[in-house]
């Protein structure tokens, strides 16, 4: 369990739990409205075991989060849409992902993960059913040779073209950088996880951020503005990630998206990979309103989170 790891689970203790209020009084109490057609961009959901078994040489055992737990968050939030990205303990089992894909229809989206030797009609049928893009989760399963991570998003890109998909990474700063130049060269939309991990405690002037912002402003790089409290140790209004994504967001806001990372998941300390890990208590409105923060202008919170999601997974 990293320091940061531990610094969540304590901060998580002094978090509410966001008011279950029905979608007509989803904005009460809230610092702004939910724009209509509002796209949460990262969330998972999680089903029975028996019915979809986690892979056997996972890092964490979560709990269930299922469809009825979302229809709440919903109601809670506003929002109307949705991402559901294939999360690591499934490995690239995708079943869940995409029955729950069938059972919510138009409303929402699926990022999945494969092996490289996929055949072409698997992913043209996966695109039927509602994906739209391809997940490396290098943070979870490890980044291994620089070389080959490269020539992984290479061969990603030119096969996922002809769909109009993206690929999807989540690893650290450092290595986004080290990716940056087959990035830059990428026929197809990168979008970087959890503001690609830059910290907040670091500021804009971190090393590796630089690059970032020119990843954005160039193309074809998007970051997901999600899970602050993955890069921040002060919740709830995580203050030292707001320059990090309004220096994002002013790079180039039609690159960006926003994402609550529901259900909250987080390896406990002194829990073994067998074991449930429980979810962190997030207060997902709370975090929702962050963006009239990062966001003042209402037009570009629009953007962020109706317009840019609609156009990159083809709502």
């Amino acid at each position: 369990m990293t320091r940061r790891e531990l610094g969540l689970a304590a901060g998580a203790a002094t978090l509410a739990l966001g008011d279950h209020a029905s979608a007509q009084d989803k904005t009460k109490g809230r610092r702004m409205a939910t724009p209509p057609l509002t796209c949460d961009c990262h969330i998972h959901i999680v089903g029975p075991p028996a019915k979809y078994p986690f892979i056997a040489d996972r890092q964490y055992t979560p709990p269930e989060a299922s469809l009825a737990d979302l229809a709440a968050l919903r109601a809670r939030t506003g929002v109307q849409r949705n991402v559901l990205v294939q999360p690591s303990f499934y490995g690239t089992d995708n079943r869940c992902m995409l029955d729950s894909l069938a059972q919510l229809g138009a409303s929402a989206r699926g990022i999945c993960v494969v092996e490289p030797d996929i055949a072409d009609g698997a992913l043209r049928d996966m695109d039927k059913r509602g994906v739209r893009g391809v997940r490396l989760n290098l943070a979870t399963t490890g980044f291994s040779n620089l070389g080959t991570v490269q020539q992984e998003i290479a061969a990603l890109g030119a096969r996922l073209k002809p769909l109009n998909w993206h690929i999807q990474i989540y690893t650290s700063l450092d290595n986004v950088v080290a990716l940056a130049p087959v990035i830059a060269k990428s026929p197809v939309p990168v979008v970087l996880d959890h503001f690609a991990m830059a910290m907040g405690d670091k500021g804009t002037g971190q090393s590796g951020f630089d690059a970032l912002l020119k990843l954005v402003k160039d193309g074809p790089a998007h970051v997901k503005l999600s899970a602050p409290y993955r890069i921040s140790d002060h919740p709830p209004v995580y203050a030292d990630a707001a320059p990090l994504a309004r220096a994002l967001i002013a790079a180039n806001p039609a690159q960006m998206v926003w994402g609550s990372d529901w259900p909250h998941t987080v390896r406990t300390q002194g829990k073994g990979p067998l074991d449930i890990h429980p979810f962190l208590v997030m207060d997902e409105p709370g975090t929702l309103d962050l963006m009239a923060d990062w966001a003042p202008d209402a037009r570009v919170r629009h953007a962020i989170l109706v317009d840019n999601p609609a156009r990159l997974y083809r709502f």
